[in-house]
């Protein structure tokens, strides 16, 4: 459908220009004189209010309608990127004050975590609405492959732009979602809403949910470890120098990428999905991954290990987003997305605080950790799988 189609193409876009900023803001804020905790202040901040606005955003799609909900958020985010952009550009020529500098950049990344939240949220309610229960795993999947290409593209092209300029990458990565919102103009149809009157949002400890919700908490908070600790890693247990080790990370992170695309866009080819066996095996599978990387102290080693991490999870985020939509009503499914969205932002600022702690113990410590709690889960869902069984029986 040519819906589906536009916002496969919006979310990879748009993805893409969020994960342009990963590898320039390191080099603004020394360009800038600034302190290292002020890129992190910026980063936390934005995961803060994706996490504040998501159940907001899919309550809001319930209530007035999918298309102009997004339209209008993504409208937002392009004005905010292109502000940020210009900003950068204007604070790398000008120097102004690192106080007024650091306001400036918290508040423009607020308003892009805040912006952003929609758009997966509504994209995943509106996929659900459009889909049979029987056939959105395969849809959900390529979501997740669209997600996957904006991960690899995002910090390969503001790396590669930032050899010109450092607010070159940002200019450019402002772009790319305005000609997907132009193409969701074009092709995405308004659809009533699927609230009539109003009514009170799903609640977020809803136990339809508890599965997907603590599904995707440790999902992304496992790629947060996964991400966070692969440069000390490669330095502390591979003994790599530190440019040595930056380019060991950098290849462990393509890997990671790629297979996430290569798992999903698989799973979307294949007709009917099993979502709780495929979180179950992939789960299971992430912590093989986990724990390989804590016995094979090479940088092939490191590699294939983030490769299987990146297979087991990507089984699991489709099926979370499967599991989610299929658990609830028609009414429900913009706040159930947010619901879920707003966990994945909630992970984006709890675990790296936690991760980089655990490092501290023990450089292996996060990996095992993100391994013991991914077994659970597996464990959890293989019970909630039996239980359901013995119910249908009876």
């Amino acid at each position: 459908m040519n819906e589906l189609r536009a916002l496969f193409l919006f979310n990879t876009l748009s993805l893409t220009a969020m994960m342009a900023f990963v590898p320039v803001i390191g080099p603004i804020i020394r360009e800038l004189g600034m302190q290292e905790w002020h890129a992190g202040l910026t980063v936390t901040v934005s995961g803060v209010c994706w996490m504040l606005m998501a159940r907001r955003w899919g309550h809001a799609s319930d209530r007035r309608g999918r298309r102009p909900v997004l339209l209008f958020a993504a409208a937002c985010y392009v004005l905010v990127y292109a502000t940020m952009a210009g900003f950068i550009d204007y604070a790398l020529q000008a120097t102004p004050g690192v106080l007024l500098t650091l306001c400036v950049l918290v508040l423009l990344r607020g308003l892009m975590g805040t912006f952003y939240a929609a758009i997966p949220t509504v994209s995943a309610a509106q996929m659900a609405d459009v889909t049979p229960p029987a056939q959105r795993a395969r849809v959900m999947a390529k979501l997740g492959a669209a997600n996957g290409l904006g991960l690899v593209l995002g910090p390969a092209v503001g790396g590669l732009l930032a050899r010109e300029s450092l607010s070159l990458p940002l200019y450019v990565a402002a772009c790319l979602p305005a000609l997907g919102l132009a193409w969701l103009v074009w092709r995405l149809p308004s659809h009533p809403p699927r609230v009539n009157k109003p009514s009170p949002p799903l609640p977020i400890l809803d136990p339809r949910l508890r599965i997907p919700v603590l599904a995707m908490f440790l999902a992304m908070g496992s790629v947060i470890v996964s991400q966070l600790a692969v440069g000390f890693y490669a330095i502390d247990r591979l003994h790599l120098t530190t440019r040595e080790a930056a380019s060991v990370a950098s290849m462990a992170m393509t890997a990671v990428g790629v297979t996430l695309i290569l798992v999903q866009v698989g799973m979307s080819r294949v007709r009917r999905i099993d979502s709780a066996l495929c979180m179950m095996l992939g789960a299971w599978l992430a912590v093989a991954g986990f724990v390989l990387v804590t016995c094979w102290h090479s940088t092939t080693g490191l590699v294939v290990s983030y490769a299987v991490m990146a297979a087991g999870l990507g089984l699991v985020f489709p099926s979370i987003q499967t599991l989610t939509a299929n658990a609830v009503s028609e009414h429900e499914q913009g706040t159930a997305a947010g619901t879920v969205s707003a966990v994945q932002g909630m992970a984006m600022v709890i675990m790296p605080v936690a991760s980089t702690l655990l490092y501290r113990i023990r450089p292996e410590a996060p990996y095992l950790c993100a391994a013991f709690f991914l077994l659970l889960l597996g464990l959890g869902v293989y019970t909630h799988r039996q239980r359901a069984t013995v119910t249908n029986a009876a």
